[in-house]
């Protein structure tokens, strides 16, 4: 088991998060977290905005919004000609 330490760990954090580190680094990362509670506490944090993130860029306005947008934006781009 090799510890990589704290400024290892959150260094490549969102690497790890996202699977983009080598077998090596993700080993030593998830070693690292199962003994560090700080460092485990903030890779949690960052998981937990990451799929907050990810699901509201999934989502869409509800068409009724969208339709307000559009004609609004059609209303300011045509008084601004």
């Amino acid at each position: 088991m090799t510890d990589c330490g704290c400024d290892k760990a959150r260094r490549d954090l969102e690497e790890y998060l996202r699977n983009e580190v080598c077998h090596t680094e993700h080993t030593d990362i998830t070693e690292h977290l199962a003994t560090c509670e700080a460092c485990r506490d903030e890779a949690l944090v960052a998981r937990t905005l990451t799929d907050v993130v990810a699901r509201a860029c999934k989502e869409t306005a509800p068409e009724d919004l969208r339709i307000q947008v559009l004609a609004r934006l059609r209303e300011v781009q045509a008084t601004h000609h």
